[in-house]
């Protein structure tokens, strides 16, 4: 470990991390004694945990890139050679490197830094990532890119760094196959943080791989290529295959061999001494083809608490860093996330026909509780949201029930499926959409803001959203019990509204909304999470004399046409409300009012959505009211509808800007 150093700004401060003070830009780190790098690896990761234990956010896998990270920067010309993350719960570390490390506090929260990669935060970030297994498909673009320019591939290298799970999504493997047929220098760091494909690696492997992505190896191996040429074709595919086998018997790495990749591991993830030479290495190559190299790493190494956890604290709130314990939140209404949980066990256990399927979120899904009582009958599928849907497709072929639990903002990657494997054959698949809409201090990638609009124009499509936690309940039932079709369930992010739970979940009508309170000049209609926002709102118009009615649609396909004309009929104007963006609830609403000639009578109608920008990450009621779907919002919209306030409220969307 280095010697503690005085802390310039307070020399009678001792500074716990006397190298990393020194690091305010890669730059700085390459000029730092190479035999250094291990203890400014370890006051790296002393300063992540103690950073994100202010912060919360992702844990584990930062603290498995830690030497990695130094030895990316320490090798590579960072950001003139480009650097991309895939899932940006590794980047932290990265972050600390790359000039952030000042802001590294204000992680997820308002104004702060993402927790992901963002180009618009840093020029070290050539590429954002939020969804997974993006970086080698974007990587490959920016070498093809590079070498279209003329720029030679030795004065700006593109490597991604994979891992966490996103090597078992499709999108990665096409992308590989891609960049194998196309021949243009890409490096791919294979971040297996799992064991899931490496052996356990040691001194021979590291000798094993520093040999093959040697000059003199390669070398040879272009001299034996020449020398091959010279034989008939049929010897030459046998001598190229036996090479490329013999090597793939000793490091394992056949099958990226057969993707066109030049396959070098695995090594020890955090042995800065076998990391440092292999990628000088691959760096050094003269030869343009894509190389990958593999690396073991452990999830939340170096922090005992992390290393012990079954999750290894992979995403955590503010936690004591001595302890590793975690702030609890005072406790409150059951999340929509645990009684859809509770309530699909509870069908679950009448109806041995349901299955769940999540895409490698168990625990954010909530399936984790269902997979406890059925293991038989829940499946994880990894990063893998196409193959998700189309297998529930097959198992609903077949006579099953299955729910697919997928995040909103995770299901758009699926969506052909859903329409050509799900729709099209009506079969009757349950979408159970988490995270439909705004989720704090997950930021722009993660809102579930386009659900409603990319399945509404679906046919044969039932959609419903829950108004509060007791009804999400009876939509788990009735999702059960409906056969006719595919259906989709949207429910937000968080507690739900304390209302009294029901015994047993009832099965309710398709298509049929319910009247919360009844009024008579102006008509409040809620489709999903902002119910209760809306009864306040009514509250409050009338202390100015505004009677509101206030319906929660539940559905939005079909919708309750019968009760939207009676208000419509009854009201001199209608508000719609939604946490979703422009073509969901709203639009179709005022579809089918253009279509029964309501609006030829002079109607008053405004649909309230999610401002068209991506908004910035903040606290869940921040967002909310920045988007105008706060009770306050709602009610100074009823009122400037009907005349009741003479300013003119701007567009929300001319107000926000995305970050």
């Amino acid at each position: 470990m280095a010697e503690k150093e005085k802390n310039p700004s307070n020399p009678l401060v001792t500074s716990k991390t006397p190298l990393l003070d020194k690091v305010v830009f890669p730059a700085d780190l390459r000029g730092i004694d190479r035999k250094s790098l291990r203890a400014l690896a370890d006051e790296l990761r002393a300063e992540m945990i103690d950073a994100v234990s202010v912060t919360g956010g992702h844990l584990g896998a930062g603290l498995g890139v830690v030497e990695l990270s130094v030895a990316l920067h320490y090798v590579f010309n960072t950001p003139d050679d480009r650097l991309i993350w895939d899932v940006g719960h590794q980047c932290y570390p990265h972050k600390i490197l790359t000039g952030r490390r000042d802001r590294i506090r204000t992680l997820r929260m308002g104004g702060g830094l993402s927790g992901f990669t963002k180009r618009s935060e840093s020029a070290y970030d050539p590429f954002g990532a939020g969804h997974s297994s993006t970086s080698i498909s974007a990587g490959l673009g920016m070498a093809v890119a590079r070498d279209l320019e003329g720029t030679h591939s030795d004065d700006k290298h593109v490597v991604c760094v994979i891992g966490d799970g996103a090597m078992s999504a499709g999108m990665a493997y096409e992308a590989m196959n891609n960049a194998g047929a196309m021949k243009n220098k890409l490096i791919v760091i294979l971040n297996d943080n799992d064991m899931s494909i490496a052996p356990p690696v040691g001194a021979m492997s590291a000798y094993l791989s520093r040999m093959i992505s040697s000059k003199p190896y390669r070398g040879l191996r272009e001299i034996g290529k020449k020398m091959t040429q010279k034989f008939p074709e049929a010897l030459q595919r046998a001598a190229r295959r036996a090479e490329e086998y013999a090597r793939g018997i000793v490091t394992g790495g056949t099958l990226f061999e057969e993707l066109g990749f030049y396959y070098v591991g695995p090594l020890d993830g955090h042995n800065l001494d076998h990391l440092l030479p292999v990628l000088e290495n691959v760096r050094d190559a003269k030869q343009d083809t894509p190389v990958l190299v593999h690396v073991v790493t452990q999830k939340g190494r170096g922090y005992v608490p992390a290393e012990n956890a079954a999750d290894k604290m992979h995403g955590v709130s503010c936690f004591d860093v001595g302890t590793g314990t975690q702030q609890k939140g005072k406790p409150g209404a059951p999340s929509y996330t645990g009684v859809f949980a509770e309530s699909l066990i509870e069908a679950a256990r009448e109806d041995d026909k349901i299955v769940a399927v999540t895409a490698a979120m168990p625990s954010g899904t909530g399936l984790d509780k269902f997979e406890k009582e059925f293991p038989d009958r829940c499946f994880d599928v990894g990063i893998a949201e196409q193959h998700a849907v189309t297998f529930c497709a097959g198992l609903a072929a077949e006579g099953f029930k299955p729910f697919a639990a997928i995040y909103s903002t995770f299901l758009q990657r699926a969506y052909d499926q859903v329409v050509h494997d799900v729709a099209i054959q009506k079969l009757p698949v349950r979408f159970a959409i988490d995270r439909a809409g705004l989720v704090g201090a997950d930021g722009q990638t993660h809102v579930g803001a386009f659900d409603t609009a990319y399945l509404s124009c679906v046919p044969h499509m039932v959609l419903m959203a829950a108004g509060d936690e007791a009804d999400m309940k009876h939509m788990v039932a009735t999702q059960a019990a409906y056969d006719a079709g595919p259906s989709a369930l949207r429910y937000p992010r968080g507690e739900g509204a304390g209302v009294p739970m029901p015994q047993r979940g009832a099965v309710l009508e398709i298509g049929r909304g319910r009247i919360m309170r009844e009024g008579t000049d102006i008509a409040l209609v809620s489709y999903g999470g902002r119910l209760y926002e809306t009864l306040a709102a009514a509250q409050m118009l009338d202390g100015d004399g505004i009677s509101a009615t206030v319906a929660d649609a539940r559905f939005a396909k079909p919708l309750d046409e019968a009760l939207l004309l009676r208000l419509a009929r009854e009201h001199e104007a209608v508000i719609t409300i939604e946490e979703g963006s422009v073509g969901g609830f709203g639009a179709m609403t005022l579809h089918m009012y253009a279509a029964n000639a309501v609006l030829d009578g002079g109607l008053k109608i405004r649909t309230l959505t999610l401002p068209d920008v991506f908004l910035p990450q903040d606290k869940p009621a921040l967002q909310h009211k920045a988007a105008g779907l706060d009770a306050d919002s709602i009610a100074a919209a009823a009122r400037q509808l009907l005349g009741h306030e003479a300013s003119v409220i701007m567009p929300l969307s001319s107000k926000i800007k995305s970050v």
